[in-house]
């Protein structure tokens, strides 16, 4: 028997949950070809896995990576921690479908998190040509610029904060039949054109507007493909936000992917098992850290401040009272820490406290100093008031939970950026598999890749499987760890050194190897 590689010597880890076994994977064209015992086949490329496992690539559920991912150092990260796949479009915001305006909006509004659409030609030939940020822009356009671009797989889901703003501008209005109307026929479109789904960020404009009637309208559509969700609250709200997920499943029928779903424990888990108990199809993804990363403007504007507007809500910051504004947040500016600054990068990686300290000014007319000069563009890492033993055992609890699926939440954009996206995924095993042993190394397959590759409509993906695509990762499980923290975010994870990507070797060595195989994945 030939084959073109051979994985030879690891324990598999085929992500039906099944307890690793012995075995080589050999890889033909970009499918897996043979799983068992090989000793006699070969092939032009030997992987030597002995001592290690050997891994369906991981799906990165949550990612913000929409414009990052072209940069190499982003996919060496991803690759670094076995992360195969980015499900991109989240929060209800990005780049398509919408007009050159929107394009525009969306880059300008969610700057911190995405970061901007740039021309430019990664790939080789016109093809691979990056979309620019001046739109019009549709979903396969954008599907088109990631496929065989980069290293890593790319999903998309259509973010209903673009489509609301395509349609209705920033207008805070509910929407009428026709708005609607124009909004279902962006939402049909962008499925046709390979959409996995549909994003909602309801702490964010304009996505904060919608009701759960135009929600469930536009989720109808959907046909087994997820309603993920930035909630519209979460902490001590969190129930607020879970009501209107499983009023919009039970109006729509679609099945639920709750983003981010952090808090405690004691809160959120009764919540999860009445929504599973009211027959909501659902599952959600959590990262492995207490902190958030966001833009300043959503934790400090207040609702009357028209953030989606830039000139208007500038004008409002700079009249404004501060007395008036922002007398709770005491107690929440020494939990800021400023990740991204565009003309005040001095104060990156510092509290707010600290910033304002070093400005001679108080934090209030700081943060109005980092909204004013950056054109609300300010990023910033906040540490949950739960911050402690009771937070990191909520955070145990949730990733145990049948229904969770990893996501990073990664934000690649700023100075100092949470570690999130550099270390998530390695921190679920070095920390929670081999140190803590909330899953066993078989689960960390099911939660990571089957299970979300299974969510996402990712059919061909997420096991280790004769005929499967081959993503596959080989993990030390010895190692493997994350080595990004909060006061150094970019350091890169150890304990995976080779990754394939539709059957090519992506990272060797802990390396990029310069191939761009990359799919845009359509369900």
């Amino acid at each position: 028997m030939s084959f073109d590689l051979i994985i030879r010597g690891g324990r598999v880890l085929d992500g039906t949950g099944a307890p690793p076994f012995r075995a080589d994977v050999a890889v033909s064209g970009d499918r897996v070809a043979a799983v068992g015992r090989l000793e006699d086949a070969e092939a032009a490329t030997m992987i030597d896995a002995s001592g290690r496992f050997v891994a369906p690539g991981f799906v990165d559920c949550h990612v913000h990576g929409d414009a990052a991912v072209f940069d190499p150092a982003v996919q060496r990260a991803a690759l670094r921690q076995g992360v195969t796949t980015f499900v991109l479009g989240q929060d209800g915001l990005s780049f398509a479908p919408g007009s050159a305006e929107t394009v525009a909006y969306a880059s300008r509004y969610f700057a911190a998190v995405n970061g901007p659409l740039r021309e430019g030609s990664p790939g080789e030939g016109p093809s691979h040509e990056r979309p620019t940020h001046e739109g019009p822009l549709s979903v396969a356009d954008l599907l088109g610029s990631y496929d065989r671009a980069v290293a890593v797989n790319t999903a998309y889901l259509l973010p209903h904060g673009t489509i609301r703003y395509d349609v209705m501008g920033p207008s805070s209005a509910p929407a009428s039949a026709d708005d609607l109307a124009a909004m279902l026929r962006r939402v049909e479109r962008g499925l046709a054109e390979g959409a996995a789904g549909l994003s909602t960020g309801l702490e964010y404009l304009p996505g904060r507007y919608a009701d759960a009637e135009e929600l469930a309208a536009l989720c109808r559509p959907l046909g087994g493909l997820p309603y993920v969700t930035h909630m519209r609250a979460y902490g001590p709200g969190a129930g607020v936000g879970m009501a209107e997920v499983v009023d919009i499943a039970s109006r729509s029928g679609a099945a639920v992917h709750v983003s981010h779903l952090h808090g405690p424990a004691d809160v959120l888990l009764p919540l999860v098992g009445d929504a599973l108990a009211r027959d909501v199809d659902l599952s959600f993804d959590t990262y492995p850290y207490l902190r958030g990363n966001t833009i300043l403007a959503m934790v400090v504007l207040p609702p009357s401040v028209p953030a989606a507007e830039t000139g208007r809500a500038l004008e409002l910051i700079a009249a404004a009272d501060l007395d008036e504004w922002w007398p709770g947040l005491d107690a929440t500016w020494p939990r800021l820490t400023v990740s991204h600054a565009p003309g005040m990068e001095w104060t990156e990686g510092l509290t707010v406290v600290a910033a304002a300290e070093r400005a001679g000014v108080s934090p209030a007319e700081l943060c109005r100093r980092l909204l004013i000069e950056t054109r609300l563009e300010a990023g910033v890492v906040s540490a949950r008031p739960d911050e402690g033993p009771e937070g990191e055992q909520s955070v145990r609890r949730m990733l145990r939970h049948p229904s969770q699926t990893g996501g990073s939440d990664g934000i690649y954009v700023g100075g100092h950026p949470h570690p999130r996206g550099f270390g998530a995924f390695a921190r679920f095993l070095g920390r929670h598999v081999r140190e803590l042993g909330d899953w066993t190394w078989e689960q960390a397959a099911v939660h990571l890749a089957a299970h979300p590759a299974r969510r996402f409509g990712l059919s061909d993906r997420g096991l280790v499987r004769t005929g499967f695509a081959a993503d596959l990762v080989v993990i030390d499980p010895a190692t493997v760890a994350d080595r990004a923290t909060y006061a150094e975010p970019r350091e890169l994870a150890t304990g995976v050194a080779d990754v394939l990507v539709s059957g090519v070797p992506v990272l060797a060595g802990g390396e990029l190897t310069g191939a761009l195989t990359g799919r845009a994945l359509r369900p």
